[in-house]
């Protein structure tokens, strides 16, 4: 991200930094982890909703391994509609591929990834729209819960992940974005948001950062 804008000389990272985009938030003490939609029709060839993120969900397994040791609080979420999809309003008109996700439609796609299954004792979110916050109970979940700090992983960057993250940040939390445990289905989508959110909303950490920081909150 380090090439001339169009029309000049100056870089992308210079341009960001003299407009101010370069603060940097701290992760707090009392964090939770946030699942975003890891189900079978991100990985499954022949699914519409098919991302080849399966790099992400080894991440992503790994990120849930660490948080439960640390024992914080782990939510995950995922998408169902009523048949015929009118809960979904113009979101499921706009996407036709989120039709796998009707009730009881395609059941073996809307199934959690193998390895980031909830446990009984973990929240289950289940939304309609991009962002996990939007028409959901999770904001009052993590304030109940007196959650600081939001750590995300999911799919898809650009879009689930980047509305929840957004308004993640909207709401008073700090978002942290787990690099690898992110995934899309192109690689310029994903790298154009993970870096828009490191500029505006959040902060973009790699794995083994957060897991470091996990196992020092005892």
């Amino acid at each position: 991200m380090s090439a001339p804008l169009a029309g000049g000389t100056e870089s992308l990272a210079a341009n960001y930094e003299r407009g101010g985009f370069t603060q940097r938030l701290q992760p707090g003490r009392r964090p939770a982890l946030l699942v975003i939609d890891f189900v079978k029709a991100y990985l499954v060839e022949g699914s519409p909703l098919y991302a080849g993120v399966a790099a992400a969900q080894a991440a992503a397994i790994q990120l849930l391994g660490a948080a439960r040791a640390a024992g914080i609080p782990v939510l995950h979420t995922n998408v169902e509609y009523q048949q015929g999809g009118r809960n979904g309003g113009v979101f499921f008109r706009k996407v036709p591929a989120l039709q796998c996700f009707e009730a009881g439609a395609h059941p073996e796609l809307a199934a959690f990834a193998e390895g980031l299954e909830p446990l009984p004792t973990e929240t289950l979110i289940t939304k309609q729209y991009a962002s996990a916050f939007f028409g959901t109970s999770l904001a009052s979940t993590l304030t109940a819960m007196g959650v600081d700090t939001v750590l995300i992983a999911g799919v898809s960057t650009s879009g689930c992940v980047r509305a929840s993250a957004v308004d993640c940040c909207q709401h008073g939390f700090i978002p942290v974005v787990v690099r690898e445990a992110v995934g899309d289905r192109a690689a310029g989508p994903h790298e154009a948001n993970l870096f828009d959110l490191q500029a505006k909303y959040a902060e973009v950490r790699g794995l083994e950062e957060i897991q470091v920081y996990l196992a020092g909150l005892s």
